[in-house]
C-alpha cells in the first residue's frame, strides 16, 4: 500500500513539474482586464453566462496547443515562423497591432492593480501603479528566466482565490448545473456583446506569441537549441508534455473564469448590482454582500494575476518584435546581449504608465485593445493553423486533424465575434 502511495506521489510530482508555459499562459489569460469582463458577465447576466466557459475550453486549448507545438518543433516562435513563410506585410501588420493592443491592455491592468491596492491599503493608486510597473519591468530585465519562471508558477496559485470565494457565499448548485447546460438567455444585442467580450478575453493574440516563445526558452534552458525537427527522438515525450501542460493550464484558466462568473452571479447579480467596469469595482461591490474575507480574496487574486498578466503582455510583444526584426531575444539573456528585446518591454511599460497620467481613461483604452485583438486574432489564428499543417514548417510533426479542426472552429467563432464587435 505504501509503495502504491509512493508511486502515485511520484506521478503527481512528475506531472506538476511538467507544468510550464501552458500553465503560465492559462493564468495570464485571466488578467485583471479579463477578471473585469468575467465579473460583468456574472453581474449582468447571472448564471446565464456560465455556458461560455465549457464552450471556450476546447477552442482555447486547441489553438494554444498548436502554438506550443510550433515553438517546440521548429525551435522558433510564431513571429519568426510567419516571417519565414509569409509576405513581410503580414508580419508587420500583426506585430504593430499586437504592440498597440498589448500596451493598452497593460495600461488597463496596472491601473486595476493600483486601484485594488489603494482599496486595501489606502495608498495612492497612481503611485502603486508606478511601483507595480517598475517592479515588474525590473524583474523581467534582471532576473534570469530560470528563476523568473519559477516565480510566475507560484503566482498561478492566486487564481485559487476565486474558488475560495464560493465557500463564503450561498451557491444554488442545482441551478448552476442547469444554467451551465441550458441558459435561460434572451440572445439580444447586450447578450451578444457580452459573449463577444468573453471569447475575446479568453482567446487573445498575445498568448499565441508568448507560449510558442516560452517553449523555445524552455528548450534552450534544458538542452541547448535542439528543435524536434533536428532531434526527433525526443518528440514522443515532449509532445505528451506539451499536451498535458497546455490542456491542464487552459483548464485551470477556464475553470477559474467560470468561478469568477459564478461568484459575481450569486452575489452582485442577486443584489441587483449589474454594471461592473473594472476588476477593482467588482471586488469593492463584493465586500458588503459577501463580507471582508471574500473581498480580500477577490482583491488578492487581482493583484496575483496582474503580476503574471502584465509580464506576459509585455514579453509577448517583445518576442514578436524581436523575432520579426531578427534580434537576439529571451528572458534568459542579459540586457546587453538582447538590448532590442528588453527595450520593447521597457518602452511598452513606459507608454502604459504615461497613459495612467494622461486624459486617456485606461478602461476606455481597454475597449480599443479588445477591438484590436478581435480584429487581429482571426487572421492570426488562420496563419498559425496553416503553419501547423505545413510539412515545410513542421516536418513530420504537423498537427493532427482533430486539433486543427478545433482550431478552425475557434477561427469561425472569433470571426463572428470580431464582426459583432466592430459593427
Amino acid at each position: 500500500m505504501a509503495s502504491i502511495r509512493s508511486l502515485l506521489g511520484r506521478i503527481k510530482r512528475e506531472h506538476l513539474l511538467r507544468l510550464g508555459p501552458g500553465l503560465i499562459t492559462g493564468v495570464a489569460d485571466d488578467d485583471p482586464s479579463g477578471i473585469a469582463t468575467y465579473s460583468q458577465a456574472g453581474a449582468q447576466f447571472g448564471l446565464n453566462m456560465l455556458w461560455t466557459m465549457p464552450l471556450a475550453f476546447p477552442l482555447m486549448s486547441a489553438i494554444q496547443a498548436v502554438c506550443a507545438r510550433i515553438g517546440r518543433v521548429t525551435g522558433r516562435g510564431v513571429a519568426e515562423n510567419i516571417r519565414r513563410s509569409f509576405p513581410p506585410s503580414v508580419l508587420k501588420a500583426v506585430v504593430v497591432l499586437l504592440l498597440i493592443a498589448n500596451t493598452l491592455n497593460i495600461a488597463a491592468d496596472i491601473a486595476a492593480v493600483g486601484q485594488v491596492v489603494e482599496m486595501v491599503t489606502g495608498l495612492n493608486s497612481h503611485a502603486m501603479a508606478v511601483v507595480f510597473a517598475v517592479g515588474s519591468t525590473l524583474l523581467q530585465i534582471f532576473v534570469p528566466y530560470r528563476r523568473y519562471v519559477t516565480f510566475l508558477k507560484w503566482l498561478c496559485l492566486s487564481l485559487l482565490a476565486y474558488a475560495a470565494v464560493l465557500f463564503t457565499v450561498h451557491v444554488p448548485w442545482g441551478d448552476v448545473v442547469a444554467r451551465t447546460v441550458w441558459p435561460n438567455l434572451d440572445f439580444n444585442a447586450d447578450a451578444a456583446e457580452m459573449v463577444v467580450g468573453v471569447f475575446g478575453t479568453t482567446i487573445s493574440p498575445y498568448l499565441f506569441f508568448w507560449q510558442a516563445s516560452e517553449e523555445v526558452e524552455d528548450m534552450r534552458r534544458d538542452g541547448g537549441e535542439t528543435s524536434l525537427i533536428i532531434a526527433p527522438e525526443s518528440a514522443p515525450a515532449e509532445l505528451r508534455r506539451i499536451a498535458w501542460d497546455t490542456w491542464s493550464g487552459m483548464f485551470y484558466s477556464d475553470i477559474s473564469a467560470y468561478f469568477i462568473i459564478l461568484a459575481t452571479a450569486v452575489t452582485l447579480h442577486v443584489a441587483g448590482v449589474t454594471d461592473i467596469e473594472t476588476a477593482a469595482q467588482a471586488a469593492s461591490a463584493l465586500r458588503p454582500l459577501a463580507g471582508d474575507f471574500a473581498y480580500v480574496l477577490f482583491a488578492a487574486g487581482i493583484v496575483g494575476v496582474g503580476l503574471i498578466g502584465v509580464p506576459v503582455l509585455a514579453g509577448s510583444g517583445a518576442y514578436a518584435m524581436s523575432e520579426a526584426m531578427g534580434w537576439r531575444w529571451g528572458l534568459e539573456k542579459k540586457p546587453r546581449h538582447a538590448p532590442g528585446f528588453y527595450a520593447v518591454i521597457g518602452l511598452g511599460m513606459l507608454v502604459a504608465l504615461i497613459i495612467q497620467f494622461s486624459p486617456i481613461n485606461p478602461m476606455h483604452a481597454l475597449v480599443w485593445s479588445a477591438v484590436i485583438n478581435g480584429v487581429v486574432a482571426v487572421p492570426l489564428m488562420a496563419v498559425i493553423l496553416i503553419l501547423a499543417a505545413r510539412t515545410s514548417v513542421m516536418g513530420n510533426f504537423t498537427e493532427n486533424r482533430w486539433i486543427l479542426g478545433l482550431g478552425w472552429i475557434a477561427v469561425a467563432v472569433m470571426g463572428a465575434a470580431a464582426v459583432r464587435m466592430v459593427f
